[in-house]
């Protein structure tokens, strides 16, 4: 995504537009609609003039981690907008700002360049980063009734996802929740029979969060554990190597990999609590402990080792068989303190991480060490007008540091950074790759912007992303861990706009351009031109018994040379062969619609199927996007 998080924590990606329904009400159901009288905490008692209790969407709040640590609670109440619900899958959330395989939970990367938060050592198997539930991603809840959300997802050719939340408070200061997540979805090409699944994920976390009655002592504390495995297959095989095999036949096609498959499986541990010495003053501990189990099988003496023999002919350890096998564990404590100073915030920390990787052909892990000390200061002048500024330095020779401007009318970041090398860039040992390095860190400076214009009827938000990237690591053509000899430049011009027709009608729009220069360019596969659109209508209908939202929305990439996906690394790399990735418009139907309580979406995913000159569209060299689609979901929340 273009403009950092930081950038855009104050701006939703999905924010209601301007002059909406859902901006002018909460819709939160029967019942939560009447007038209610805030208690001394700031919290909506809850009694209403009936004297019946009443819980709801106002009476279940959640919270995140950092904001506890930034000293900035913001307790949240249940998201039952409808704006962007037909999102209901990863990418589709991110504003299809990632690159995947053309189905749900298959391999996943950045179509942007993102400057990474973590400046020492990571794994580097990030393909299944987006299907992971991190631990600074948990909900933390406070609830005044056991509280539970079911959704189920039905994609059209058997791609189902399903989401359980549940959370309670223990006593008033103690909550306890869980979350469940599956996805089941069966090939989008050449499945041999309708439960052939490409994806099946199960996952799953517990948290917990705890204060003392005198309020000086903060707990919070979660567990999660996901196993993603895929049916890899290689992609399409290309009509130039097999003169029967067709693009766009989808069921039909002829896929090089039928035998093979990968296992990303992840564990973490997380817990951080905090203690008041002093008020306005707390000292504070985090503490995790996790590991990356990544695994690829393949079976050569099948007809799975014709894609070996075209793509990666090279034979390191097993002639009949390729088990990659790798492991990565880390272990992280983090010790500082913080505190409040009249208007400003205050922070800082010495942090310890060490870990290794791991794996079947290597003759010793890769470890590593890592101390690094750092801090923060953040003033809020008020409401509107803030800023922060934040650092860390790792001994030796990593930083990053990172400011941000808020006000009503501009949003200004710097950030700057020389960061490591991941741990699979450095040292790798797989069946048919394999390689030893010593990479200089990779540098970064990032100046990001968006001016605000909103209105009562519009909004026009321009916005500019500055990039400078030195020794840039990526795999090359030959899909070996290389490392950039020369600078790239990135100028990213973008806006966002919203325009509200008659106070129901909905036009809505993102686009940037991306001009790339610079001795290290060719590095970076980016479309010049990436764009969304949606208009839609959005109404209360039978006396505002049912609120729906129904539009057309359509997304566009410039034809660009994508890069390809390696399946034995788990990899994308640079491919100079396939330049026809996207080049297309998809244009998708949608209806959201709340009836009390739940929420209910209709997705006609690629309308314009088999209407223009080609039949379809390419997400990654070889691999097709969808073709026209029926989804459906449903997410209903209980509150008893």
């Amino acid at each position: 995504m273009l403009l950092a998080q930081e950038v855009y924590s104050q701006i939703p990606t999905r924010i209601p537009p301007p002059g909406s329904q859902q901006q002018n009400r909460q819709q939160s159901g029967n019942g939560e609609d009447e007038e209610e009288q805030d208690d001394s905490s700031g919290r909506k008692k809850l009694i209403d003039d009936s004297t019946k209790m009443v819980f709801g969407p106002k009476t279940t709040l959640y919270f995140f981690e950092k904001d506890v640590k930034r000293n900035r609670i913001k307790k949240q109440e249940l998201d039952t907008l409808l704006n962007g619900f037909h999102y209901y899958e990863p990418v589709a959330k991110s504003g299809w700002k990632y690159q995947d395989l053309g189905n749900i939970g298959t391999a996943s990367k950045p179509i942007f360049y993102q400057a990474p938060k973590m400046i020492g050592t990571t794994s580097g198997f990030s393909a299944y980063d987006l299907y992971h539930h991190s631990p600074d991603s948990i909900k933390y809840f406070d609830t005044k009734s056991p509280y539970t959300k079911m959704a189920l997802f039905f994609g059209g050719g058997n791609r189902n996802m399903m989401d359980l939340e549940f959370a309670r408070n223990v006593t008033p200061n103690w909550n306890v929740g869980f979350t469940i997540h599956t996805i089941r979805a069966t090939k989008t090409l050449n499945p041999a029979r309708r439960d052939d699944h490409g994806t099946v994920n199960n996952s799953y976390s517990f948290q917990t969060s705890y204060k003392s009655d005198n309020e000086k002592y903060f707990l919070l504390g979660n567990f999660s554990r996901g196993r993603h495995q895929v049916a890899e297959q290689g992609g399409i095989i290309p009509p130039e190597v097999d003169s029967t095999s067709l693009y766009f036949t989808y069921e039909d096609a002829k896929v090089w990999l039928r035998n093979s498959s990968a296992v990303d499986l992840r564990q973490d541990y997380h817990l951080y609590h905090e203690y008041e010495l002093l008020k306005g003053w707390q000292v504070y501990h985090v503490f995790d402990k996790r590991k990356q189990d990544v695994t690829f099988k393949s079976a050569l003496n099948s007809p799975d080792g014709a894609f070996f023999d075209e793509y990666n002919p090279d034979i390191f350890n097993r002639v009949d068989s390729t088990i990659n096998y790798n492991h990565f564990s880390e272990w992280r404590n983090e010790a500082g303190f913080k505190g409040d100073l009249g208007l400003f915030y205050y922070n800082a920390f010495v942090k310890f991480r060490t870990g290794r990787m791991k794996s079947t052909y290597m003759v010793s892990p890769n470890g590593f060490d890592e101390l690094s000390i750092g801090g923060a200061l953040r003033g809020d002048l008020n409401e509107k007008w803030s800023f922060e500024a934040e650092g860390e330095y790792l001994i030796p020779g990593a930083f990053r540091i990172h400011g941000l401007f808020v006000s009503p009318f501009l949003e200004a970041s710097y950030t700057k950074a020389l960061y490591k090398p991941t741990s699979m860039q450095e040292l790798y040992r797989g069946n048919h790759h394999r390689w030893s390095n010593r990479f200089s860190n990779i540098g970064i400076d990032q100046i990001q912007g968006v001016i605000k214009a909103d209105f009562k009827r519009w909004s026009i938000r321009p916005n500019l992303t500055i990039n400078r990237v030195s020794n840039y690591v990526f795999f090359d053509q030959d899909q070996q861990a290389s490392q950039s000899s020369g600078d790239a430049f990135m100028l990213i011009p973008g806006v966002k706009t919203s325009f509200n027709v008659a106070g129901k009608l909905f036009w809505e729009t993102e686009a940037y351009y991306t001009l790339i220069t610079g001795g290290g360019a060719d590095n970076f596969r980016i479309p010049e031109i990436f764009a969304n659109s949606r208009i839609y209508f959005d109404s209360p209908l039978f006396d505002e018994n049912l609120f729906v939202q129904i539009g057309l929305e359509g997304r566009y990439r410039s034809e660009h040379f994508a890069e390809a996906y390696n399946p034995a690394m788990q990899q994308f790399y640079l491919q100079d062969r396939f330049s026809n990735v996207e080049g297309y418009p998809v244009i998708d139907f949608f209806l959201n619609a709340r009836i009390n309580r739940t929420r209910v979406l209709v997705r006609y995913n690629h309308v314009n199927s088999n209407l223009l000159s080609v039949p379809g569209y390419f997400v990654t060299p070889d691999f097709t996007g969808l073709k026209g689609t029926l989804d459906i979901g449903i997410s209903w929340p209980l509150f008893d």
